[in-house]
């Protein structure tokens, strides 16, 4: 089966992006989310990042 990025319904605490990826990695999704943090603090474009992955990430579609 193909694996497809998309934005998680489930594990989700602002848009779903950060549970998305980690769901497409299999990973925790507090690591992604630590990371995110860490990219904002230290790099400054995670912020931007995020949104730009909010608008452009696909909601799954419910079976």
């Amino acid at each position: 089966m193909k694996k497809k990025l998309y934005k998680s319904l489930v594990d989700k605490k602002i848009c779903g992006v950060c549970g998305g990826i980690a769901e497409y990695f299999e990973m925790d999704s507090t690591l992604v989310r630590l990371a995110w943090v860490l990219f904002t603090l230290f790099g400054g474009c995670g912020i931007i990042a995020y949104i730009v992955a909010a608008l452009i990430m696909p909601k799954i579609e419910e079976m």
